[in-house]
């Protein structure tokens, strides 16, 4: 097994479960027209019964990182939490999972971050309120912490947008010879010169076809993936319901979902197919192996309720998905 470090955010998530007061509803807008409110039956000035509380643990670094351990890899979290209840849950929960804390830091004068979850438990469909707290700014991060723990993958999510950081560990990771996956957030989209120059030091890029587009010009899959395969070796672009492309410039494979089944809870979903196609690549699983059991790791996260009580453990017998190699 390998040595995997994931940088990014730690939340703790609070869900808000009720089975009639979250229903989406039409409204108007000008900008997005047919645009959808979950707020659309909440009245202003009322108090509205819910269901079901739930604590959870969420954060795209603190999912992967419990998705490697998981699977058996030696797994570091790197990121921020406040010296609060909800920081110690999240230490906890990464020490039942057997994960690596040590190098996480406490925020200065920062809260651990915090989403409310409004989730309609008929359909899976939610509304996300987040406080990042001490996952807004990731600048008191030491990339020399890569010295210490010498890992032979990271994988690297959202940072706010912050450049300076992530260069400064895609070059350390680099010179220690680590690979890196990376699954890019909006705020590092929106500054597409600086993204494209940090896209030199990545060997697996994750993004929906939407922040593809947002990379390279293009409207069809096939011809985004080659496109950002001149820039990273593997490229995986997802689809939502119409599944995803993947390209590792030998083999494309264009595949479906999983399996479909009814969604408790989308979130966490993405986290669950990168962190699990990394999990499997770094296990020496093949191309094609690695896909499905992402794929179905995505599938077993969105049955149940939180971003890690489905993730796979590697060692599950699979069944056979819509999956056919691109040729050409």
């Amino acid at each position: 097994m390998a040595r995997i470090a994931a940088l990014g955010s730690a939340l703790q998530d609070l869900y808000l479960i009720d089975k009639d007061d979250f229903g989406a509803t039409e409204m108007f807008s000008y900008s997005q027209m047919n645009k959808k409110s979950i707020f659309g039956d909440l009245t202003i000035g009322t108090k509205v019964d819910i269901d079901k509380l739930s604590y959870e643990i969420g954060g795209g670094g603190t999912n992967a990182a419990v998705e490697f351990a998981r699977h058996g890899h030696d797994s570091y979290y790197i990121g921020n939490v406040g010296h609060d209840a909800a920081g110690e849950a999240i230490l906890d929960c990464l020490e039942k999972e057997k994960v690596n804390a040590y190098h996480v830091k406490y925020a200065a004068r920062k809260s651990t971050g915090c989403s409310v979850i409004l989730l309609d438990y008929r359909t899976g469909e939610r509304t996300i309120l987040t406080h990042r707290g001490a996952s807004a700014k990731f600048d008191n991060l030491d990339e020399k912490v890569l010295d210490e723990i010498r890992p032979e993958w990271m994988y690297i999510t959202s940072l706010r947008g912050d450049m300076e950081t992530l260069g400064r560990f895609f070059k350390k990771a680099r010179r220690l010879g680590c690979r890196i996956m990376f699954n890019p957030g909006k705020l590092e989209l929106e500054k597409k010169k600086e993204l494209k120059k940090l896209l030199a030091y990545v060997d697996i890029l994750l993004v929906n076809k939407v922040e593809a587009m947002q990379i390279v010009p293009g409207a069809v899959l096939t011809e985004l993936v080659s496109r950002l395969n001149n820039y990273v070796e593997t490229v995986i672009i997802t689809d939502g319901s119409m599944g995803a492309i993947a390209s590792n410039r030998e083999k494309t494979y264009r595949f479906s979902i999983y399996e479909d089944i009814p969604v408790r809870d989308t979130t966490g979903a993405g986290d669950a197919f990168g962190s699990g196609f990394l999990a499997h690549i770094a296990a020496g699983k093949s191309f094609r192996q690695s896909l499905i059991f992402a794929s179905a790791n995505s599938t077993a996260v969105v049955a149940k309720l939180g971003a890690k009580a489905g993730l796979l453990k590697g060692d599950e017998e699979l069944h056979q998905m819509p999956i056919q190699e691109v040729k050409g």
